[in-house]
């Protein structure tokens, strides 16, 4: 699936973002590695979280290159619901994580980070390439946060359909914004 929002992505460049688009198309790449490893027989969790911690990075580039981003005072609330998500987030799966508390906490921060980005960008630019961008890095946060609740503190019966429809959805949404 994942290929697939690649290839839709690429097929919709347009000339005028494509800064932004390569920075997206990584972002995309990097995902697809996350999924591939996380395929591959034995627990591959931190490799996949690298990955998909590329693809973050890469998707705070695109947002924070866009041209219309301007970070201003207001920016900064919108950073705050996201911040106190976070925050909690990761004071539950703290006592859980053992080893990996701070990849976890970094992969979090970059999570969050590029949600951040995301929305800011829309609540400036109001296009709806913008708004794509917002919803997708939302759904990111919903997605990664499912995973890791589901993995950490305790199993649960729908957080695979949680985890993989707002994964697919971020995904495809951040393409769209190209």
């Amino acid at each position: 699936a994942t290929t697939l929002i690649f290839l839709l992505a690429l097929n919709q460049v347009p000339e005028a973002a494509r800064g932004y688009a390569l920075a997206i198309l990584l972002g995309l790449l990097c995902s697809l590695a996350g999924n591939v490893v996380l395929m591959l027989p034995g627990d591959r969790f931190v490799a996949g979280l690298v990955s998909f911690l590329l693809a973050h990075i890469a998707y705070i580039v695109a947002f924070v290159a866009a041209p219309e981003v301007r970070f201003t005072l207001a920016s900064s609330l919108t950073l705050l619901p996201l911040i106190l998500y976070g925050t909690a987030i990761f004071w539950r799966l703290m006592p859980h994580l053992g080893g990996v508390r701070l990849p976890v906490f970094v992969y979090l921060l970059v999570t969050v980070a590029m949600a951040w980005c995301a929305v800011d960008r829309w609540r400036v630019a109001q296009t709806t390439s913008a708004a794509s961008a917002a919803l997708g890095g939302l759904l990111f946060v919903i997605s990664d946060s499912t995973l890791a609740w589901n993995r950490f503190i305790g199993r649960f019966r729908s957080a695979q359909a949680i985890v993989l429809g707002t994964y697919f959805m971020a995904q495809w949404l951040i393409a769209l914004s190209v």
